[in-house]
């Protein structure tokens, strides 16, 4: 009997080594294609979206580079995989993506039950509601019965049914696949008002073809921190996401930005020669150079770098930072240090 509980202990033991091998090997493959295919949202202004070129730009996708900096030593080498809501875990699950950047929103169900992890939050946002100016309402909760235009496979979905239900209000769902097919919706009048993430709503209504008759009501009805996510099994590639992210927040807290990084890396700060690799083994640990996170910031930027341009007020949305600033300015955007 010892020696049958010894042999299927012996089983489980290997099936398991076999699986967390299977798993633990995304950094040796993207290293091997020599790209790194990250998933996007199918084009959202200030996040992720193509230009005329099909050049991608935005939050999400700096994430996405920034990473291919770190772990391939050129931000250049990533193939974006546009994906709606509802195909983007199924393509991170499957292997097709290497790292999902979409504008995605860390909650216990999806940190617990799909195999995957988020390895951080790189915008903090929160849904809202965006109504045309010309239905003269000021708040959501004039809006019983409405028809509400949204996106499938979302927690939005969730959110909204909860907030008509708490509030004693009905309304009629119009859901699509996209959150540029809901724009269309709106802006056709197939409903009387869009909800979304507050950022999507600021990015959406730069897509209207007359952007100030739309407005977003003040009521924000959730928490939506939003990240990249990878699969569960492999804590060297969780690792090297994480800290990359988190690389791009400690450079700002420490001043370092893409146009004086190479000056920094003369510095005598301990925290500063860690993190651009003059001192330490924090790139060795994760199985990548000493001079990651120097290439990620030399080749991306910083955090607020990343953050202005895209959806700040270098940027169209002109987003303020809020509760996206440092903690030490304000907001509550905090990186584990480097050390």
């Amino acid at each position: 009997m010892k020696n049958k509980l010894v042999k299927i202990l012996s089983a489980i033991g290997t099936a398991a080594l076999l699986s967390a091998a299977a798993n633990a090997a995304t950094l040796d493959n993207v290293k091997k294609k020599g790209v790194l295919s990250c998933g996007v949202t199918t084009g959202l202004p200030g996040f992720a979206a193509p230009d005329k070129n099909n050049k991608w730009s935005g939050l999400d996708v700096d994430v996405c580079r920034a990473v291919a900096a770190a772990v391939l030593g050129d931000a250049q080498k990533v193939k974006f995989v546009p994906l709606t809501a509802k195909e983007r875990f199924t393509a991170l699950q499957s292997g097709e993506i290497d790292l999902l950047s979409r504008n995605t929103t860390w909650t216990h169900t999806r940190d617990t039950s799909l195999g995957l992890n988020f390895a951080g939050v790189n915008y903090y946002d929160g849904q809202g509601f965006m109504v045309s100016k010309s239905l003269g309402v000021k708040s959501a909760k004039e809006l019983d019965g409405a028809a509400v235009c949204i996106q499938a496979g979302t927690t939005t979905e969730l959110n909204l049914a909860d907030y008509f239900r708490e509030n004693k209000m009905k309304y009629k769902a119009v859901v699509f696949d996209t959150s540029d097919q809901t724009r269309v919706g709106f802006e056709a009048g197939r409903c009387d008002m869009l909800t979304s993430d507050q950022s999507q709503l600021y990015a959406l209504r730069t897509k209207l073809k007359k952007p100030s008759g739309a407005m977003v009501l003040p009521e924000v009805i959730s928490k939506e921190p939003l990240g990249p996510v990878v699969r569960q099994g492999d804590d060297q590639w969780f690792n090297i996401v994480k800290w990359t992210l988190n690389a791009l927040i400690n450079a700002e807290e420490m001043g370092v930005t893409a146009a004086n990084v190479d000056k920094m890396k003369g510095s005598k700060n301990p925290a500063l020669k860690r993190l651009l690799g003059t001192s330490g083994d924090a790139g060795p640990k994760m199985g990548l150079s000493a001079e990651w996170a120097y290439r990620a910031i030399k080749q991306v930027g910083n955090y607020s770098e990343s953050f202005e341009r895209n959806i700040g007020q270098d940027s169209p949305l002109k987003i303020a930072r809020g509760l996206n600033a440092l903690w030490s300015k304000g907001g509550i955007l905090y990186a584990p240090p480097i050390r």
